[in-house]
Protein backbone atom coordinates (compact mmCIF):
# COMPACT_ATOMS: atom_id res chain seq x y z
CA UNK A 1 0.00 0.00 0.00
CA UNK A 2 2.85 2.71 0.67
CA UNK A 3 4.45 1.90 -2.31
CA UNK A 4 1.55 1.99 -4.39
CA UNK A 5 1.18 5.53 -2.34
CA UNK A 6 4.56 6.63 -3.03
CA UNK A 7 4.27 5.56 -6.90
CA UNK A 8 1.25 8.02 -6.92
CA UNK A 9 3.22 10.74 -5.34
CA UNK A 10 6.53 10.52 -7.27
CA UNK A 11 4.14 10.24 -10.52
CA UNK A 12 2.37 13.10 -9.95
CA UNK A 13 3.35 15.66 -12.84
CA UNK A 14 2.64 18.82 -11.08
CA UNK A 15 2.44 20.49 -7.98
CA UNK A 16 -1.51 20.91 -8.87
CA UNK A 17 -2.09 17.47 -8.99
CA UNK A 18 -0.15 16.65 -5.59
CA UNK A 19 -2.22 19.27 -3.85
CA UNK A 20 -5.86 17.73 -4.99
CA UNK A 21 -4.69 14.39 -3.33
CA UNK A 22 -3.60 16.47 -0.07
CA UNK A 23 -6.94 18.00 -0.56
CA UNK A 24 -8.92 14.75 -0.66
CA UNK A 25 -7.39 13.46 2.21
CA UNK A 26 -7.76 16.39 4.11
CA UNK A 27 -11.65 15.68 3.08
CA UNK A 28 -11.35 12.48 4.29
CA UNK A 29 -9.64 13.35 7.71
CA UNK A 30 -12.61 16.00 8.19
CA UNK A 31 -15.28 13.51 7.54
CA UNK A 32 -13.71 11.27 10.22
CA UNK A 33 -13.48 13.67 12.68
CA UNK A 34 -16.99 14.88 12.18
CA UNK A 35 -18.25 11.02 12.92
CA UNK A 36 -16.21 11.01 15.86
CA UNK A 37 -17.47 14.24 17.30
CA UNK A 38 -21.00 13.64 15.91
CA UNK A 39 -20.17 10.15 18.58
CA UNK A 40 -18.46 12.47 21.34
CA UNK A 41 -21.92 14.61 21.32
CA UNK A 42 -24.23 11.97 21.68
CA UNK A 43 -22.14 10.31 24.62
CA UNK A 44 -21.77 13.92 26.21
CA UNK A 45 -25.50 14.46 26.32
CA UNK A 46 -26.12 11.06 27.36
CA UNK A 47 -23.74 10.95 30.38
CA UNK A 48 -25.39 14.66 30.96
CA UNK A 49 -29.47 13.24 30.96
CA UNK A 50 -27.91 9.89 32.90
CA UNK A 51 -26.15 12.36 35.33
CA UNK A 52 -29.04 14.54 36.27
CA UNK A 53 -31.40 11.36 36.23
CA UNK A 54 -29.53 9.95 39.18
CA UNK A 55 -29.04 13.09 41.12
CA UNK A 56 -33.00 13.60 40.76
CA UNK A 57 -33.77 10.22 41.90
CA UNK A 58 -31.37 10.26 44.56
CA UNK A 59 -32.19 13.27 46.67
CA UNK A 60 -34.21 16.78 44.29
CA UNK A 61 -33.53 18.93 47.44
CA UNK A 62 -29.64 19.15 46.90
CA UNK A 63 -29.71 19.38 43.24
CA UNK A 64 -29.19 23.01 42.50
CA UNK A 65 -26.74 23.11 45.76
CA UNK A 66 -24.37 20.47 45.81
CA UNK A 67 -24.24 19.59 42.33
CA UNK A 68 -25.14 22.54 40.20
CA UNK A 69 -21.85 23.04 38.62
CA UNK A 70 -21.43 19.86 37.76
CA UNK A 71 -24.29 20.00 35.23
CA UNK A 72 -22.96 23.30 33.79
CA UNK A 73 -19.33 21.52 33.40
CA UNK A 74 -21.43 18.56 31.36
CA UNK A 75 -23.59 21.31 29.79
CA UNK A 76 -20.88 23.40 28.57
CA UNK A 77 -19.07 20.12 27.32
CA UNK A 78 -21.79 19.49 24.73
CA UNK A 79 -21.56 23.66 23.82
CA UNK A 80 -17.63 22.90 23.43
CA UNK A 81 -18.42 19.36 21.61
CA UNK A 82 -20.93 21.16 19.31
CA UNK A 83 -18.67 24.40 18.70
CA UNK A 84 -15.53 21.76 17.61
CA UNK A 85 -18.06 20.22 15.43
CA UNK A 86 -18.85 24.03 13.92
CA UNK A 87 -15.19 24.23 13.44
CA UNK A 88 -14.75 20.77 11.19
CA UNK A 89 -17.78 21.26 9.23
CA UNK A 90 -16.95 24.97 8.57
CA UNK A 91 -13.84 23.58 7.30
CA UNK A 92 -15.73 21.23 4.91
CA UNK A 93 -17.60 24.08 3.63
CA UNK A 94 -15.05 26.21 3.05
CA UNK A 95 -11.82 24.75 3.33
CA UNK A 96 -10.49 27.15 5.63
CA UNK A 97 -9.94 27.13 9.22
CA UNK A 98 -11.81 30.11 10.57
CA UNK A 99 -10.25 31.88 13.51
CA UNK A 100 -13.20 33.02 14.80
CA UNK A 101 -14.53 30.23 15.85
CA UNK A 102 -11.75 28.29 16.86
CA UNK A 103 -11.18 31.95 19.31
CA UNK A 104 -14.90 31.45 20.43
CA UNK A 105 -14.79 27.81 21.02
CA UNK A 106 -11.44 28.33 23.36
CA UNK A 107 -13.41 30.93 25.25
CA UNK A 108 -16.24 28.66 26.25
CA UNK A 109 -13.66 25.87 27.05
CA UNK A 110 -11.89 28.27 29.42
CA UNK A 111 -15.30 29.77 30.60
CA UNK A 112 -16.24 26.23 31.44
CA UNK A 113 -12.85 25.53 33.59
CA UNK A 114 -13.96 28.93 35.55
CA UNK A 115 -17.47 27.82 35.88
CA UNK A 116 -16.46 24.46 37.43
CA UNK A 117 -13.40 25.95 39.22
CA UNK A 118 -13.07 24.73 42.60
CA UNK A 119 -11.30 28.17 44.51
CA UNK A 120 -10.45 25.89 47.77
CA UNK A 121 -8.48 23.96 45.77
CA UNK A 122 -6.75 26.20 43.64
CA UNK A 123 -3.84 29.23 44.35
CA UNK A 124 -3.74 32.66 42.87
CA UNK A 125 -1.55 31.93 40.28
CA UNK A 126 -4.25 29.38 38.79
CA UNK A 127 -6.71 32.41 38.94
CA UNK A 128 -4.74 34.49 37.22
CA UNK A 129 -3.65 32.24 34.44
CA UNK A 130 -7.27 31.86 33.35
CA UNK A 131 -7.27 35.35 33.93
CA UNK A 132 -4.64 35.68 31.52
CA UNK A 133 -6.21 33.62 28.98
CA UNK A 134 -9.35 34.99 28.67
CA UNK A 135 -8.32 38.45 28.21
CA UNK A 136 -5.60 37.28 25.82
CA UNK A 137 -8.78 35.29 23.94
CA UNK A 138 -10.73 38.48 23.97
CA UNK A 139 -8.38 40.65 22.86
CA UNK A 140 -7.58 38.24 19.56
CA UNK A 141 -11.53 37.61 19.49
CA UNK A 142 -11.75 41.39 18.85
CA UNK A 143 -8.96 41.62 16.45
CA UNK A 144 -10.31 38.92 14.42
CA UNK A 145 -13.74 40.31 14.68
CA UNK A 146 -12.72 43.77 13.90
CA UNK A 147 -10.58 42.38 10.67
CA UNK A 148 -13.41 40.22 8.97
CA UNK A 149 -15.87 43.17 9.25
CA UNK A 150 -13.49 45.43 7.56
CA UNK A 151 -12.74 42.74 4.80
CA UNK A 152 -16.53 42.24 4.11
CA UNK A 153 -17.52 45.56 4.02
Amino acid sequence: MFKKLWRLIVHSSSDEQFMHYVEKVEVVVSKVLSLAMIAVIIVSVCDLLVFLFRELVNDPQTLLKDTLFVIFGLFLNVLIALEILENITAYLRKHVIQVELVIVTSLIAVSRKIIILDLEKKDAADLIGLATAIFALSISYLIVRFTNKRHDD
